[in-house]
């Protein structure tokens, strides 16, 4: 994955760009999850664990919209506060990683009519991630080209 700042930090992908994850390895997916609400609630965010170490955030904007940015695996988002009220966890319904983890082919933004990124689409070999925005993330997992829900 290429990194545009001296941090080394993932760079944040442009609307439209096609090519922001391409050729990183996910070797994890983590949900944030607010412990009051249980593991059963949807995340509030989604972290996908790099093999070089990074990691990259997916979280909803007050107005619905999906940010994407780099992580800070294994810390929490600054916005997990209190922090004990928080905490990491594999969200239902995705598969673990093959060995070795999913190698990304290419990543997609889809947005609405003002521009705002509603759901981001990483392809891999193998299947893609959805992740998409509202009042909380939602993410799945379909295996190959025609989006069917992949069997848990």
């Amino acid at each position: 994955m290429r990194a545009d700042n001296e941090e080394g930090l993932p760079r944040v992908p442009r609307q439209r760009r096609a090519d922001w994850l391409s050729g990183a390895r996910i070797v994890g997916v983590l949900g944030v999850f607010y412990r009051p609400e249980g593991l059963l609630a949807e995340p509030e965010a989604a972290e996908f664990l790099l093999a070089d170490g990074q990691s990259l955030l997916l979280t909803c904007a007050s107005d619905g919209s999906l940010r994407v940015g780099p992580g800070a695996w294994p810390r929490l988002p600054d916005w997990c506060v209190p922090s004990g009220q928080w905490e990491f966890a594999a969200p239902a319904g995705l598969p673990g990683p093959p060995d070795g983890g999913w190698t990304v082919l290419r990543t997609e933004e889809r947005g609405d009519t003002n521009g705002q990124v509603r759901e981001a689409v990483i392809r891999c070999e193998g299947g893609s991630f959805v992740v998409g925005g509202g009042d909380t993330v939602a993410i799945r997992f379909t295996r190959g080209h025609r989006g069917a829900p992949s069997p848990t």
